[in-house]
């Protein structure tokens, strides 16, 4: 009898591989089968739940307790600033300074990296439909990510600060020494155009100087980690690492395009002048040419 069962059951596992005669019938055994393997993990997936739950539940009251300590710790910092601000803002008054351009943007998520491995790009999620335009400048909250290169409907393409074909003007805190950095395609960070006898050393930090039109002035660059001199040669090559999280996926902000700077009266037309001048020139030099032929 043992023998009989045994071929039976080698008969049918070959009729199911070879014609797959059992497949519906294994389907509908999953059916019934199913909810009876869930009640079975229920109990497991209970304690799972449970244990991680009280571990939340714990790790939440530590960070909400640490959160009012610092709120306390920080609350005199904070209404010093504000009224340093407050301040700030009538002593600008009384000089007639104009007021720094307030920024916004939008916030959106890094998705992932750009598939060149020899560029430092990533993807977010927002684009044509979001009106985000090529040349907006990205932050995070530590300073400068990057700047939108290319617009789709639904995503964009951002290039970070630490591509090499990436440059943003900036300015030493320490000592208001203005220059451009430079992506290095590695990660870091370098600070050209500098003289070598310059004062500048490790531990500066770097902020825009906003003197393209693009990133708005004071945001946080760079920081100078390595200095190499040398008298021989005029400019010394600065070393930088930037102080935003560009190698690393989070959620950034998309700034708003910074408005078009008006010239004055005096300098449009001396612009406009000397436009006329070289277009007359050229329209000159042409017909030269077309006598010639």
């Amino acid at each position: 009898m043992l023998s009989f069962y045994v071929a039976l059951s080698i008969a049918l596992l070959v009729v199911d591989v070879r014609f797959r005669t059992l497949e519906v019938l294994r389907q509908g055994l999953s059916m019934f089968t199913h909810p009876v393997q869930h009640l079975a993990h229920f109990p497991a997936q209970f304690l799972d739940n449970a244990g991680s739950y009280f571990a939340t539940l714990t790790r939440l009251q530590d960070e909400n307790a640490e959160l009012k300590r610092a709120r306390l710790e920080n609350v005199a910092t904070l209404l010093r600033s504000q009224q340093i601000e407050v301040e700030n803002q009538r002593l600008r008054k009384l000089l007639g300074v104009k007021e720094r351009q307030q920024v916004s943007g939008q916030v959106a998520q890094i998705l992932y990296s750009a598939r060149d491995p020899y560029a430092r790009r990533v993807v977010i999620d927002k684009g044509q439909q979001d009106k985000v335009v090529a040349g907006q400048p990205v932050i995070d909250d530590a300073g400068i990510v990057g700047q939108v290169t290319r617009v789709f409907p639904f995503v964009a393409e951002v290039t970070l600060i630490t591509d090499k074909e990436q440059a943003v003007p900036v300015q030493v805190v320490r000592t208001g020494l203005r220059s451009v950095v430079f992506g290095l395609g590695s990660g870091q960070l370098e600070l050209r155009f500098v003289p070598a006898n310059a004062d500048i050393q490790n531990g500066d930090v770097l902020v825009t100087s906003g003197l393209d039109g693009i990133f708005p002035p004071g945001f946080p660059v760079a920081k100078v980690v390595h200095i190499e001199s040398d008298t021989a040669y005029s400019f010394a090559r600065i070393f930088c690492v930037p102080l935003a999280g560009v190698e690393h996926f989070s959620e950034v902000m998309v700034l708003d395009p910074r408005p078009p700077v008006v010239l004055p009266e005096e300098l449009a037309s001396e612009a406009t002048g000397k436009d006329g001048k070289a277009s007359a020139r050229s329209g000159q030099a042409k017909k030269k040419r077309l006598k010639r032929d």
